[in-house]
């Protein structure tokens, strides 16, 4: 018996309604009739033997099986976009820089790093970590052509342009009691971390007391406060992981959300395909 191939338009229908949740908002998506949409799932799970969605009065949700083929199927169609444009993209050499804080360089740079190197494998790029103020410092002194940079959420006039918002959220040791402490013991970055300006701007709002019992201008120095249950402190919900959790219902004033921003020095062919990739990239965590 033959073993049915999946159809990159197909899985395209497929994901789209996945992300939309219906099929009358998935047809807009992908500029066909909702109908038509239902027969190319109904042709699908007969291929697959597998119901994919449980269909609901005003929605669709995805079984298990469709959680399974969600992640093969956004990994087949970038991995088909890369092969096109890996033979179609103008051949390009050179060297170009970007600068990226500790927290976006372990979540984001591999799966840019790994792409864009398969598409220009010819172009030679340089990854500088360090704080938004010294990376955009770095921009401007031409040493970098490119920077991802936070931004707080109460700033309205953004240098570049927003690629990724996400919560901040109160962090500590699972088994942990430093936020029961008075003052409250908070472990932050250096003077100009947008994070640390967010955070001590609503615990004095809040009137709440607190310290300063920890600074790091990494990431990975205020996790290991934590760890130690020496301090809480401000964190992106997408890098909180075991031993680490979430301080819910506990008094603490909510944080808001911060913002990445890609800042560009200028615009030429390689930091052009650079930034193509970066957007793509949090595109895919910001759906996941």
């Amino acid at each position: 018996m033959a073993i049915p191939l999946l159809d990159n338009e197909v899985l395209r229908t497929f994901v789209a309604i996945s992300e939309c949740g219906t099929f009358t908002g998935a047809a807009k998506v992908v500029h066909r009739t909702p109908s038509a949409l239902s027969m190319q799932i109904k042709q699908l799970e007969q291929n697959l033997g597998k119901c994919l969605f449980i269909r609901e009065p005003r929605q669709v949700r995805l079984t298990a099986e469709g959680e399974a083929l969600l992640d093969y199927s956004r990994r087949l169609l970038r991995l088909n976009e890369e092969a096109v444009q890996y033979f179609l993209s103008p051949t390009l050499e050179g060297k170009v820089g970007i600068g990226t804080s500790d927290d976006v360089g372990t979540r984001i740079l591999p799966e840019v790093l790994a792409q864009f190197a398969r598409s220009y494998p010819a172009v030679l790029v340089n990854v500088v970590v360090g704080s938004s103020k010294q990376n955009l410092a770095r921009l401007d002194a031409g040493e970098l052509d490119l920077a991802l940079v936070t931004v707080a959420d109460e700033v309205r006039d953004i240098r570049g342009e927003v690629v990724y918002e996400e919560p901040l959220i109160w962090v500590g040791r699972e088994d942990g009691s430093a936020f029961l402490r008075t003052p409250l013991p908070v472990a932050v970055a250096h003077e100009g971390c947008s994070w640390r300006r967010m955070t001590l701007r609503v615990l004095d709002s809040a009137a709440m007391p607190y310290r300063i019992a920890y600074t790091c201008e990494h990431c990975s120095g205020q996790e290991a406060a934590m760890v130690a249950d020496l301090a809480v402190a401000p964190f992106p919900k997408s890098l909180v992981r075991p031993p680490l959790k979430e301080i819910v219902n506990q008094g603490l004033p909510e944080i808001g959300s911060y913002q990445l921003a890609l800042v560009r020095k200028g615009s030429n062919e390689l930091t052009d395909a650079l930034a193509l990739h970066v957007r793509g990239a949090f595109r895919s965590l910001q759906k996941s």
